[in-house]
């Protein structure tokens, strides 16, 4: 296979699965042995204490990294599966459909909790917050989505952090769309878990998910698992005492393309610069999609660099069918809306893309006209 081979005929613009790099995807190319110390010391071993750097830096050695096997919503569940004790209590923040289920995973695993819901369109009402720890002293956790892509909303995780850890509870976060991509202090905020997948920010493929847990809390939680395949405590045990084996069957092609999306993340300077380019992806975005008429869901200050909402066009004729199908033609993919009660559609400024494929982007939506016939 040549490398035009390994060509995309469209890029994604969604928030995961997104654009891989040609390089990235040449690495799912070799066979590997989940036994064997080329992969489990080789390639495994690297990428945790890679991904502890990364969200740690100095702290480094406070922290762990633990992979499991499925989308980001099985680290999700084992996550809180594990973290949260079978008499621990656990306080919910949603405003979107990632919220909603994390709540709904916290049902279908008995796990004790209560939501904060304050809609899709708002942040969390971070007062109530403050008088609900106060009040109820048996919420030993508190969970949240950093970037809540129902809408790109990017949650203030810095003024959440701080009332949580004042309070002195567990801060768990779904990082699922922003570590990588959005400068996150872990140690500095006093997250003690933090999550997320092979196949967002960090740009490689499907397979896997991660989370960061601070080593003295993961310790804690032995007895805690509601599941075999989903318990956190013991994969991690696995890997530290097996120098990167996991328990069950690994993720091995994936697993390798995440080590070659680790290496371009670093020689593209780290979360700073995707940060940058992430930015500057969503910056001309916004102005070529306002310039052209469209509104965004959101207030710009609420706007994360990952994913953006957009009201449908209020044109005769107008589908979101067609419109992306149109777009498709012109070589680019967006998301449907996912917003209650409003007709919408979502456009990513994540993955192997650039300012210039943004930029065609527009061009592509204004000289497109077809989908509103």
């Amino acid at each position: 296979m040549n490398d035009s081979e390994l060509e995309n005929p469209y890029i994604l613009l969604t928030p995961g699965p997104l654009s891989t790099s040609p390089t990235v995807r040449k690495a799912l190319l070799r066979d590997w042995c989940t036994w064997d110390d080329d992969y489990n010391l080789g390639v495994v071993t690297p990428i945790r204490e890679k991904l502890v750097q990364l969200a740690a830096g100095d702290q480094a050695a406070d922290y762990t990294a633990v992979l499991m096997q499925g989308s980001g919503s099985f680290s999700v569940e084992a996550m809180i599966g594990t973290a949260v004790p079978r008499d621990g209590k656990l306080l919910i923040l949603a405003n979107g459909a990632y919220g909603d289920r994390l709540a709904k995973i916290a049902s279908y695993l008995e796990v004790d909790h209560v939501i904060h819901d304050c809609g899709e369109l708002a942040q969390p009402d971070q007062q109530k917050l403050k008088q609900t720890l106060d009040d109820d002293l048996a919420i030993s956790h508190v969970v949240l989505v950093h970037n809540e892509t129902t809408t790109g909303m990017l949650n203030p995780l810095e003024e959440i952090a701080g009332i949580v850890k004042a309070a002195g509870r567990i801060l768990m976060v779904d990082a699922m769309s922003s570590f990588g991509g959005i400068p996150i202090d872990v140690p500095g905020l006093g997250i003690d878990y933090i999550v997320s997948s092979a196949n967002k920010c960090i740009q490689g493929v499907p397979g896997f998910g991660f989370v960061i847990c601070r080593r003295s809390a993961l310790e804690r939680c032995g007895n805690n698992a509601r599941s075999l395949s989903l318990d956190l405590c013991d994969q991690w045990r696995t890997m530290e005492t097996g120098k990167g084996k996991w328990r069950f069957t690994s993720p091995t092609h994936t697993v390798r393309a995440f080590a070659q999306a680790m290496q371009e993340l670093d020689e593209e300077g780290g979360i700073p610069a995707r940060f940058a380019r992430y930015t500057e992806n969503h910056r001309i975005l916004i102005e070529g999609m306002e310039r052209l008429g469209f509104k965004c869901i959101l207030p710009r200050e609420w706007q994360s660099p990952i994913i953006t909402g957009f009201h449908s066009p209020d044109a005769p004729g107008y589908t979101f069918q067609a419109f992306y199908d149109t777009l498709k033609t012109h070589g680019f993919v967006i998301y449907p809306g996912k917003v209650t009660g409003i007709e919408s559609f979502r456009i990513g400024t994540i993955g192997h893309v650039f300012p210039d494929d943004i930029a065609r982007l527009i061009e592509a939506v204004e000289h497109s006209q077809t989908w509103i016939n």
